[in-house]
């Protein structure tokens, strides 16, 4: 594995800006979306903590492989359940879920069945049914105050309910689906579509501006913590940053600087300033988010496999919300744990192939669910496996965590929602 290729023209170590602290209001992001000016559509502030530079790790999951008992559907049946709760209700597989951001007691769930639920995760009910859909839903999520909760399926139809009642508040049909995203402090929803472009509404209102990317899926994208700019990634392995206000790029990556497929994830950190961008190409990209300039290109997948390349690729990328530390998942079960300022790889954990990862909001540790239907916990400065959860009987296709990282709810191929409380030893 080339464990810290960078791009030829940059330097050996990330120049990470000094910013002012991005502060805003809800009012100011209204003003944003002020239709005035058209259509048509850029990200990060705050220290990182100093962390010492360890010696890369291979960890050890033996001990996982062996619970998990093989890969085949007989032995996953026997699986301990490690669950507090299974929310069966999807006919099909369970595509998407989120938890609300204000409580941590609700949860909404998506499938392929065209159907949407939120649940109340604590007593394991349906409190009311997302009805409408015509096609799998993919993308589910509340507001920033759990007001409101968004469902969209695959054809573009999105649907946004009132948490309170299960009302229907707003509605609109776009061109085929991609990802959707709220705002993280007004009810201002983000979408990217099959034919390149990128939405933004007002909602209930349902103020429109739409941002033109090239001729191919807006494939994912995430609002910059300044809350107006986005960063969204495309198929053609192009990255571009839209200032929410004008409706211009602030920047495109493209050509030499582009990735060669298709960008398949993204994560922006929390300092206004860093964006990092996972591929099909198997490689994963530091991007200053003022300027645009590549400060670093990571070699992210299972380099040592024979055909690798054709078969992997980068699922995920996160930064670590308190360390100098970055994520990337791929699909042939790599998990790096990648020291931002010199592009190190400091840690290498082998598993299964990674659907999805996240850090945990309250320490230094990286949850990653997994074709083989666990739940993997790793310490980030270590290494190490802490613990793993299992349950399904199928591969996991989506999770979140909790805000106070307290539980965690898996969608799985399995049909099943399944709602696990983090008893862990570090608690």
């Amino acid at each position: 594995m080339k464990m810290d290729q960078k791009h030829p023209d940059q330097e050996d170590k990330v120049d990470v800006d000094q910013q002012e602290d991005v502060i805003y209001s809800p009012d100011d992001v209204i003003e944003v979306i002020d239709l005035d000016d058209g259509s048509n559509a850029d990200v990060l502030s705050s220290e990182m903590a100093d962390v010492d530079i360890e010696e890369s790790y291979d960890a050890d999951i033996d001990d996982v492989d062996g619970a998990m008992g093989g890969d085949d559907e007989e032995s996953m049946e026997d699986l301990t359940d490690d669950s507090d709760l299974v929310l069966r209700k999807h006919q099909s597989n369970v595509f998407s879920v989120s938890i609300d951001p204000a409580t941590g007691t609700l949860g909404v769930t998506g499938g392929e069945d065209d159907k949407a639920y939120l649940w109340n995760l604590v007593e394991g009910t349906v409190m009311f049914e997302c009805t409408g859909h015509k096609d799998s839903v993919t993308c589910v999520g509340f507001n920033h105050d759990s007001t409101m909760v968004a469902t969209g399926d695959m054809s573009g139809l999105i649907n946004v309910w009132r948490v309170q009642d299960g009302s229907s508040i707003w509605s609109f049909e776009a061109s085929d689906l991609e990802w959707m995203e709220w705002h993280h402090s007004a009810p201002v929803l983000l979408a990217g579509t099959s034919d390149g472009m990128t939405w933004m509404w007002k909602v209930p209102s349902g103020e429109l501006k739409t941002f033109q990317g090239p001729s191919c899926q807006a494939t994912c994208g995430q609002w910059l913590p300044d809350g107006k700019r986005a960063c969204v990634g495309y198929d053609d392995g192009v990255v571009k940053i839209w200032d929410l206000k004008t409706g211009a790029g602030q920047f495109t990556l493209s050509d030499g600087d582009a990735h060669k497929s298709s960008v398949t994830c993204l994560d922006c950190h929390h300092d206004n300033t860093l964006i990092a961008t996972g591929s099909t190409d198997v490689t994963c990209r530091l991007i200053n988010s003022h300027n645009g300039k590549v400060l670093g290109i990571i070699d992210a997948g299972d380099q040592q496999q024979e055909g690798a390349n054709a078969e992997d690729s980068i699922e995920s990328v996160a930064f670590s919300p308190s360390l100098q530390l970055l994520a990337t998942g791929s699909l042939n079960g790599m998990l790096g744990i990648w020291d931002v300022p010199t592009q190190v790889l400091r840690h290498n954990c082998k598993q299964t192939g990674i659907v999805k990862l996240k850090w945990d909001p309250t320490g230094p540790l990286v949850y990653t669910v997994s074709l083989d239907g666990l739940i993997r916990l790793w310490d980030g400065r270590s290494g190490n496996l802490a613990s793993h959860w299992s349950g399904h009987h199928a591969e996991i296709l989506d999770f979140d965590v909790s805000r106070d990282g307290s539980t965690l709810v898996t969608a799985s191929g399995d049909g099943s929602t399944r709602v696990f409380h983090m008893h862990r030893p570090d608690r």
